[in-house]
């Protein structure tokens, strides 16, 4: 008589093991600690055999009857279960060590001394970029149009640039995956031409995390008018227009939210743009509150109170540090600060466009409202001060100093 759901579901322990049988084969093994264990007999080549099939009630009666019919299938066709179970475990098993993440990871031991700050970029790149979506895939699995997918969605928040790097790296990993036999060819050199070329700006920008840590620590080093020295201090805290810091009215600061309220007619967008004020900035601008109280700017021109510092006030300070045009300028600065809260701290591109007073708009193409995540940003931009504290410390330095600077993006 086959098994019934009831019977299986109050058969108690005993002093021994025992069975219950079911029909083709199939038992259930009832363990004297209570346990039960489906169990398929057979025979091959003359011998006697038992598959397990799991475990009750995680696998039902039904299903055992299932894959008790699978396995008489494989039998009829001269097929050990037995074997073709373990030649399954060992195939999974190999693929695991040859999935793209084990390779990278192994190619990233083996790459040789670099420098650390790099290190950790590229790291970071992997495991936000190429890992969630090809990290478990044997790498010979990987396809041009399954990687050319993979950079599409890097392309897709605008980091072109992160895009051809990961694509670069991912062509550089394929090579060790062929060099140590786990992979015929570099498909990556398929993808030649298939990405977006990113457009060479007007504006240049420092953005690697070294050289920023050297320019910080030039700014705060700067000797020039006080207007100026703040002026120069509050662009990559603010990372806003510099037409919009140049004009910026005291009445625009507003110390009891600690934030800067623009109106719209003073922005690109025509829409109102808040900057949350970190204690840096907020610093900088008491400072400068005590050392001029007069007229409307905060940035007054040298050549009187009615007329806001010059455009060439900036860039003339980073002249006069060593910044050339083609090396950074100061509008540089809102690159700077989008490329390193992307690709370094790990914020969501929503609230770093926001925070950039570009046109973010919903689902239904509606523009958002200026406060729009305005606490996350007000954390964002305190975290972003404190960062570039700590990469002028290092560059100050000279070595890496202790701190806890990853991504605050929650």
């Amino acid at each position: 008589m086959p098994l019934t759901a009831s019977q299986i579901k109050s058969a108690e322990p005993r002093e021994k093991d025992y069975k219950l049988y079911d029909e083709k084969g199939l038992l259930l093994l009832v363990k004297k600690t209570g346990a039960k264990y489906w169990r398929l007999k057979y025979r091959m080549a003359g011998k006697e055999k038992l598959l397990a099939l799991g475990v009750f009630p995680e696998i039902t009666l039904a299903h055992a009857r299932k894959l008790r019919d699978e396995a008489r299938v494989d039998i009829s066709a001269g097929i050990d279960p037995s074997q073709k179970r373990q030649a399954t475990r060992q195939a999974t098993k190999k693929a695991s060590a040859d999935a793209f993440e084990v390779i990278a990871r192994e190619w990233l031991q083996n790459r040789g001394k670099k420098a650390e700050s790099s290190d950790k970029r590229l790291v970071a790149m992997l495991e936000r970029d190429l890992f969630p979506r090809l990290g478990a895939m044997p790498i010979t699995d990987i396809t041009p149009p399954i990687l050319l997918a993979v950079l599409r969605k890097i392309e897709q928040r605008g980091a072109l640039e992160t895009a051809h790097r990961a694509k670069s790296y991912t062509g550089q990993i394929m090579r060790y995956a062929v060099a140590t036999g786990r992979a015929e060819r570099d498909i990556s050199a398929d993808l030649k031409g298939a990405l977006a070329t990113p457009k060479k700006g007007h504006f240049a920008a420092v953005t690697a995390p070294d050289d920023v840590g050297k320019l910080y620590s030039a700014i705060q080093g700067y000797q020039g008018t006080p207007i100026v020295q703040a002026a120069l201090k509050l662009s990559p805290l603010f990372f806003c227009r510099q037409g919009e810091l140049r004009h910026l009215l005291w009445e625009e600061v507003n110390w009891e939210k600690q934030q800067i309220e623009i109106p719209p007619e003073k922005t690109k967008t025509k829409e109102p743009h808040i900057i949350p004020l970190c204690r840096q900035a907020l610093a900088i601008l008491e400072d400068l509150r005590d050392y001029h109280k007069r007229g409307d700017y905060v940035f007054p021109s040298a050549r009187g109170a009615s007329r806001p510092l010059s455009d060439n006030g900036v860039r003339t300070a980073l002249r006069s540090l060593g910044y050339d045009n083609e090396t950074m300028t100061p509008h540089g600065f809102r690159a700077m600060a989008r490329t390193l809260l992307d690709e370094e701290l790990g914020y969501r591109i929503d609230w770093i466009e926001h925070q950039l007073g570009h046109a973010v708009k919903d689902v239904h193409g509606r523009a958002y409202n200026r406060t729009k995540h305005l606490e996350q940003r007000r954390k964002m931009m305190q975290h972003w001060a404190d960062y570039l504290d700590s990469l002028r410390a290092r560059a100050e330095a000279g070595n890496v100093i202790a701190g806890n600077f990853g991504s605050q993006n929650t």
